[in-house]
């Protein structure tokens, strides 16, 4: 995770945090708050190779955003919850991407970079299923991988999609798992090829650390 400022970078990509900070304000609720941190457990060291460490949760009554399930959250990223919109809403289109709404931002500007990590919730149906309608046609290279997340059968999509910056192609992906309440699916969306990499240790601590709590 880098260090450098938000001031520090090209314009580009001064226009492309200011472009992601107005579609938040358009699609989050007012009164967001800043995940609280737990209390620190003593084993839980700086990031190691294997990802981020844990400095908060997500997903309990009072952290940001209620889920079936909670994750840990990596230092600084600051969740909000996606307040729900009528379907005649102009923006109701960019809150839903096939049969997956999205219910929770967590913002990377106070961590230092620009995107995202967004949870997704839909009633009923299969996680691949879900995951390749939320996909639509725009992506390219979809690459599906059967696994366990939270215990339960999960299923995780690395694909390719434009860059909102240039007419290159930059890394996404995402995973999905299935709850009482539903399909939950969590995705990494990044502004350009070294925004995800250094989004992506957030990504794994999330996908590492989930729990279906309903």
């Amino acid at each position: 995770m880098r260090t450098e400022t938000l001031a520090g970078r090209s314009p580009y990509r001064a226009l492309s945090a200011t472009v992601l900070a107005a579609a938040t304000l358009a699609l989050t609720a007012c009164g967001g708050a800043e995940v609280a941190a737990p209390p620190q457990d003593p084993s839980a060291g700086a990031s190691t190779q294997a990802g981020a460490a844990e400095a908060a949760r997500i997903g309990a009554a009072g952290s940001g955003c209620e889920l079936p399930v909670t994750f840990g959250l990596a230092e600084s990223w600051q969740a909000e919850a996606v307040a729900p919109m009528a379907p005649d809403d102009p923006l109701a289109e960019l809150a839903r991407r096939g049969p997956l709404t999205m219910v929770c931002e967590i913002d990377a500007k106070p961590a230092g970079n620009i995107g995202f990590l967004r949870v997704w919730t839909g009633d009923g149906g299969q996680a691949r299923a879900s995951l390749e309608a939320f996909l639509g046609t725009e992506a390219r290279e979809p690459a599906y991988t059967e696994l366990r997340i939270g215990d339960r059968p999960a299923v995780e999509v690395t694909y390719q999609t434009k860059s909102a910056l240039d007419d290159g192609m930059k890394p996404e992906r995402a995973f999905a798992v299935q709850t009482a309440r539903g399909i939950v699916a969590v995705s990494l969306d990044s502004a350009d090829s070294e925004e995800h990499t250094e989004m992506l240790p957030a990504y794994e601590l999330a996908k590492r650390t989930l729990t279906v709590t309903r």
